[in-house]
C-alpha cells in the first residue's frame, strides 16, 4: 500500500513538474513571452532541464511510461533550444578600423569604484555604463575625462542615468525613450560614422512585463532603422536569447558580439548569488559590417550584472544579413562630428518624463 500511495505521489510530482516546464517550453516554440511567470523563467530556459530531468526520474520510479516518454520529448526540446541562437558568420571584407567596447550595469552607482580601474586596465575606446547615477557620472567624468574626453549622458537617479563614454569624437543623437536612460551618439572612428545606442529597457517584473515588451519593441524600431549602417547598440537588455521581444531585436539583422566570439550562454546576471546559476542579458548588439572578438565577462564589486568587453573589427562592404530574421531599411550613412572635451564638452540631457511610458 504504502508503495502504491508513494508511486502515485511520485507521478503527480512528475506531472506538476512536467506541466509547468511545458508551457514554457510551449512558449519557445510559439516565439511568444506570454505573460509572468514565463518571461521570468524563459531566461533561465536552459536551467529547466533540471526539474524536467527530476521529472523523468520520478517517472521511472513510479513506473509511468506516458511519463518518461512526455519528460524525454520535453529534454530533447530544451537541448535543441540551449543551441546557440543565430549565425557566427563573420565579415571577412577590408578592415577600416577596430575599437574595443565595454559594458557595464553598475547597479545605482554601487559598483562605479571598481568600474574605473577595470577600464583603466580593460582601455575600451567606448563604454556603455548603465544606471550611473549623479555621483556616478560625477566620478567617471573626474576619473575618467582624460582619457575619454568625449560622452553623451542621459543624468538621472537611481537606475535612471546612464552614461557613454568614448576616446572617439561623438556627435549627440536622440536615444530611444524608455524609463530609464538609453542616450544615443554617432562616433567618428577614423573618418567613419558608428551608430552607438546604449540599451537598458524595464525589467519583465511582474505586472510590467507589458512595458517591458514595448521598450524592446523600441530599441527592436530603432535597429530597423539604423541596423544597415555601422551600429553598435550595447547594455543591459534585461533579456536572453530565449526571449521572444529579444529575438526580434535580432531579427533586424543585428549580431550578439558575445556569440560571434564564442562566448554564447555565458551568464552576465546575476552575478553576486549565484554565477553559475545565471542567465546572459548584457549585450553588445553589431551590424553586420562589424566582427567580434575577445569576448570576455568581467566581474565587478557592488553590482550583480557581469561586465562585457568585446573587440570589434570595421569592415568595408556589404556583407549577406547574417540575422536570423533579415529586415530593416536602409538609412544611409551619418556623419559624424567631433565633441567636445571634459566636462564643458559633454553632452548631458535629461530623461523627458514626456516620453516615457
Amino acid at each position: 500500500m504504502r508503495s502504491t500511495r508513494g508511486r502515485l505521489l511520485g507521478a503527480w510530482c512528475a506531472g506538476l513538474l512536467l506541466a509547468g516546464v511545458s508551457v514554457v517550453v510551449g512558449c519557445r516554440i510559439a516565439d511568444i513571452d506570454a505573460v509572468t511567470p514565463v518571461p521570468q523563467l524563459l531566461a533561465f530556459l536552459p536551467w529547466l532541464t533540471v526539474p524536467a530531468g527530476a521529472a523523468v526520474a520520478l517517472s521511472l520510479l513510479a513506473r509511468r511510461p506516458a511519463g518518461v516518454i512526455w519528460g524525454t520529448v520535453v529534454l530533447g526540446l530544451l537541448a535543441w533550444f540551449v543551441e546557440p541562437y543565430g549565425t557566427g558568420e563573420q565579415p571577412d571584407g577590408p578592415v577600416l578600423a577596430r575599437l574595443r567596447v565595454l559594458t557595464s550595469n553598475v547597479e545605482f552607482g554601487w559598483a562605479t569604484d571598481a568600474l574605473i580601474p577595470v577600464v583603466r586596465r580593460e582601455r575600451p575606446d567606448i563604454v556603455f555604463v548603465q544606471e550611473c547615477e549623479y555621483t556616478c557620472q560625477a566620478a567617471v567624468a573626474k576619473e575618467l575625462g582624460a582619457a575619454y574626453p568625449h560622452r553623451q549622458a542621459v543624468e538621472g537617479d537611481g537606475s535612471v542615468g546612464s552614461v557613454v563614454l568614448s576616446r572617439f569624437p561623438l556627435t549627440a543623437t536622440a536615444g530611444v525613450p524608455g524609463s530609464m536612460g538609453m542616450p544615443g551618439a554617432v562616433a567618428d572612428v577614423g573618418g567613419h560614422a558608428v551608430r552607438l545606442q546604449l540599451a537598458h529597457p524595464k525589467p519583465p517584473l511582474p505586472r510590467q512585463v507589458s512595458l517591458w515588451k514595448r521598450e524592446l519593441g523600441r530599441l527592436r524600431d530603432f535597429a530597423a532603422r539604423h541596423g544597415n549602417a555601422p551600429l553598435v547598440l550595447a547594455g543591459d537588455f534585461n533579456a536572453s536569447q530565449d526571449h521572444a521581444v529579444f529575438r526580434r531585436v535580432l531579427g533586424t539583422g543585428l549580431r550578439d558580439a558575445a556569440r560571434l566570439a564564442g562566448e554564447d550562454r555565458e551568464p552576465s546576471w546575476p552575478s553576486r548569488t549565484a554565477p553559475a546559476f545565471g542567465t546572459q542579458i548584457d549585450h553588445v548588439l553589431v551590424s553586420r559590417d562589424f566582427s567580434a572578438a575577445g569576448a570576455r565577462f568581467l566581474h565587478l564589486a557592488g553590482t550583480d550584472h557581469r561586465a562585457l568587453v568585446v573587440d570589434l573589427t570595421l569592415h568595408r562592404g556589404r556583407q549577406p544579413r547574417a540575422g536570423p530574421r533579415p529586415g530593416g531599411e536602409d538609412r544611409g550613412r551619418g556623419r559624424s562630428a567631433p565633441g567636445g572635451s571634459g566636462a564643458q564638452g559633454a553632452s548631458l540631457t535629461r530623461a523627458d518624463p514626456k516620453e516615457a511610458p
